[in-house]
Formats: structure tokens, C-alpha cells, sequence
């Protein structure tokens, strides 16, 4: 079997199973069983396959044809310009999450007491250099740890934290409704505890705003991403908070709030 034709038929089933860029998935699972990277098959499209290669490819292309994400395959995905390890114990990091991180670096460029919420990967945490990670889940910190994030703590939101002890509180929380069908890669293999967030998607956000409005210095930033369509009540909510700014995504929908804590009168 040689790479051109492994590729060749492994899109073809990928593609009958209905999975979106069948080539371009075949080619990362097939880099993934050859310990190569996907340039490599440009040059060498009569390489060889070895039978071990074969076995492995076999079997990703398997998983991936049932809706296991290729992420959880390859166990990788990059955020922000570095490679993370995934499992099906996080949340696997989405380029919208992005915007959160370059919002803080423009509003804050200087902060070093950050401290990330329900860091999952710890994708956030590391590209921030938070000094704190925190996760209710003992698998996702484990994670984590192992992406490089620092300070990490085993806790429901902030509740392990001080009163006015950070400059920053930055968070990706749950936040959709569990009334809503999801695709099946998502709703089968992602962690439900990192994408429910109750009826309307809001209650992780009604408790960790003022949570956040508690541990944050005076002037302290608050940084959240947000879901389709939850932008007017995830201001409402953070009404005593200041300077609210919504941030849109590449696809122009607001994506990320961030907002002030006030100064004392």
C-alpha cells in the first residue's frame, strides 16, 4: 500500500461517512500513524506503507468514521500558534477562543496576576501566562499540567480564591443550552461538563460574574467568551461591572465581553 493510495481510499471512506475535508482529515490521521507531517506525502506519494503504519491508519480512520474527533485522535490541536495535547478529558480549543486571548493582551499587556476558569487544555492559561488555572474536573487539570499551565487549582469556578487577589479573570464557560442538538462529534465525545450550561446556557455565568466581581483588584478585568445569541444577557448580568466591550469574531458575532471592575468612590 503505498501513501497515494492509503490517501486515496481513506478519504473515500471518510468521505461516505459523511466527514466534512475528507482528504485533508486522511492525510493528518495517516501523518499521525507514519509519525510524519502532511508535507512529507507531497515528495513521497510511492512511499511504502510499513504494515504497523497500515494497522494504525486502519484504525483511525475507523474512530474518525464513527465522529471521533480527529483531535482526539492525533491527540493535538493548535491554539494561538503552539500545539496542545487533547483528550476527550477537555474541551478541544476552537480558534474563536483566540479572541479572548488577544483581547487581554491588548487591554492588558502588563498583567502577570491572571487567573484562567475552567481552564480545561490550558490553552488559555498558557498563551495568557496566567499565573493561576483552576478546573472543578481533576482529569482536565491533569491536562493541563501537561500543556505547561502554572498555578493550578482543583475548585468550583473561584471559590478556592481571595477577595480582590487578581488583575485579570479570563474565562471560556459552559455555555450552551442543554436543550440544543449538537453535531455528533461534539455531543458524543466532548466533555459535557465544558458545553452545558443549563436551560438557556446561562448558569455558569450567573454564578462566576460575581464571583469574578469578587476576587478582581478594583479596575480588574473581566474577559468571557461567549455563545450565539447571549451577548445582551451576559451584559445584564455583569451590570456592576464597567466598560463593557463586546469583541465580534472572524464571523462578525460577538464572541468575547470584557468589562471593568469599579474603582471605589
Amino acid at each position: 500500500m503505498t501513501v497515494r493510495t492509503a490517501l486515496s481510499q481513506g478519504a473515500e471512506i471518510l468521505s461516505k461517512a459523511g466527514v466534512d475535508a475528507p482528504r485533508f482529515t486522511a492525510e493528518l490521521l495517516l501523518g499521525h500513524a507514519m509519525h510524519c507531517e502532511r508535507v512529507y506525502f507531497f515528495a513521497h506519494p510511492e512511499q511504502e506503507l510499513r504494515e504497523v503504519e497500515w494497522l494504525h491508519y486502519g484504525r483511525y480512520l475507523h474512530e474518525r468514521s464513527q465522529g471521533k474527533p480527529t483531535q482526539y485522535i492525533t491527540k493535538r490541536q493548535e491554539f494561538y500558534g503552539r500545539d496542545f495535547l487533547v483528550t476527550p478529558a477537555v474541551l478541544i480549543p476552537r480558534p474563536e477562543t483566540e479572541v479572548l486571548v488577544e483581547a487581554v493582551k491588548r487591554l492588558r499587556p502588563d498583567a502577570r496576576r491572571i487567573v484562567d476558569v475552567g481552564t480545561g487544555s490550558g490553552a488559555i492559561a498558557v498563551s495568557l501566562g496566567a499565573a493561576f488555572a483552576c478546573d472543578i474536573s481533576a482529569a482536565a487539570l491533569a491536562i493541563a499540567c501537561r500543556n505547561g499551565a502554572t498555578g493550578l487549582v482543583q475548585c468550583d469556578l473561584l471559590s478556592a480564591f481571595a477577595d480582590e487577589s487578581f488583575e485579570v479573570v479570563a474565562s471560556n464557560p459552559p455555555y450552551i443550552a442543554s436543550t440544543e442538538v449538537l453535531q455528533r462529534e461534539v455531543q458524543n465525545f466532548e466533555p459535557h461538563l465544558a458545553l452545558f450550561g443549563g436551560e438557556d446556557g446561562l448558569n455558569v455565568y450567573r454564578r462566576l460574574i460575581p464571583e469574578a466581581f469578587r476576587v478582581l483588584n478594583p479596575g480588574g478585568l473581566l474577559a468571557l467568551e461567549l455563545g450565539f445569541g447571549q451577548s445582551e444577557s451576559v451584559v445584564q448580568l455583569a451590570s456592576a461591572f464597567r466598560k463593557h466591550e463586546l469583541i465580534n469574531d472572524l464571523a462578525q458575532i460577538p464572541r468575547v465581553l470584557v468589562c471593568e471592575k469599579p474603582f471605589r468612590s
